[in-house]
């Protein structure tokens, strides 16, 4: 599975963004997404997770209520939605898939995007 993040930018606190992972590969519908995020000189985060079918999510408590996270299997996409952002959303997220159903730790995902840098301006 390879995987391409976009959609990040620079946002005003209050702002929303859209990021999109493409996915390539006839194993995506088999694969838990996930999304995660480093600031500088953070360890990188887990934000959101969808299952398989997108029957399950699971959100970091930072991003409840603002955040959603969504998948199309039919085209391989995974989005995530992000609403009345913060400075402290500030980052570079990344998605990533599992074999698993889902997951939370960065360290059960076996494939991950390149990156799509989220600035929000106070």
């Amino acid at each position: 599975v390879q995987l391409q993040a976009s959609g990040g930018g620079l946002v005003q606190a209050g702002g929303s963004l859209r990021l999109s992972c493409a996915a390539s590969g006839r194993t995506f519908s088999s694969a838990g997404m996930g999304w995660f995020r480093q600031a500088p000189g953070k360890e990188r985060e887990f934000v959101a997770a969808i299952s398989r079918r997108g029957v399950s999510t699971s959100y970091v408590d930072s991003v409840k209520g603002r955040f959603t996270v969504s998948r199309d299997n039919a085209r391989n996409t995974v989005t995530l939605q992000m609403n009345s952002l913060k400075p402290e959303d500030t980052a570079v997220y990344y998605c990533a898939a599992t074999r698993s159903n889902y997951a939370i730790s960065p360290n059960e995902y076996d494939y991950w995007g390149q990156g799509t840098l989220v600035t929000v301006s106070s």
